[in-house]
């Protein structure tokens, strides 16, 4: 399920996919801050270590659907972090930001930047969210340079009343696939990766260690911007 078969596209679309239990404005659901963490020590390190391996030293980055963590090694250097997401107070408290922007993507996908603005864009656990999947990645091929990266991470973890429908109606094995539908039918990216980690042992301080003994599973898919 994370490629399509004989090349025909997976129809993850029928049956209203975007609707949501709660479907007042995210500003609302959002107002309060949530300055914790979403996903164990574990599947934070394992995303860092992607992201290490995937962005370039020294390149400008988006941080799209940010909070106050943007998962980023710190013995990455970049030129530039800017964050978009929904608290201000949580952008605010994100020390790897050099600038940000709040915005609700779902209200305006219209991203407020310069045509290839960064070198790569970045969006932890939070593509679940997305109820105009396609908008945005248009408008992230827009700002991002050419062969620019794209990098979704996410888990099996997520706030159910703003889930889309689709993702809880599909199995955790099939998320990635549908992540990919979304690089394949924008028509914008090539070079089109997924990875999975699953199994890790969960951090011995963790609060749901012992009773749960893996790690949260982190799965990830990217592309780079056609040149």
């Amino acid at each position: 399920m994370q490629a399509r078969q004989s090349e025909r596209p997976t129809d993850f679309f029928a049956d209203d996919p975007f609707a949501r239990t709660d479907e007042r404005a995210d500003a609302e659901f959002y107002t309060k801050p949530r300055l914790v963490n979403h996903i164990d020590d574990q599947a934070e390190a394992i995303i860092s270590s992607l992201y290490e391996r995937l962005l370039t030293p020294g390149g400008r980055v988006l941080d799209l659907m940010s909070s106050w963590n943007s998962h980023l090694p710190k013995s990455l250097p970049l030129a530039q972090v800017t964050g978009v997401g929904l608290n201000r107070e949580e952008l605010s408290q994100n020390p790897r930001l050099n600038d940000y922007v709040v915005q609700d993507l779902n209200r305006d996908p219209v991203l407020p930047f310069a045509d290839h603005s960064f070198d790569a864009v970045i969006c932890t656990a939070s593509v679940e969210y997305l109820i105009r999947p396609l908008t945005v990645f248009a408008e992230v091929r827009r700002i991002l340079q050419p062969g620019g990266l794209f990098i979704h991470t996410f888990s099996h973890r997520w706030f159910p009343p703003k889930v889309i429908r689709i993702w809880t109606e599909i199995m955790e094995w099939e998320r990635p696939g549908l992540v990919l539908e979304y690089f394949l039918r924008s028509g914008a990216y090539d070079n089109l990766r997924t990875f999975s980690a699953r199994g890790w042992p969960r951090p011995s301080w963790d609060r749901y260690y012992p009773m749960v003994p893996h790690a949260d599973a982190v799965y990830a898919v990217w592309g780079q911007t056609k040149k």
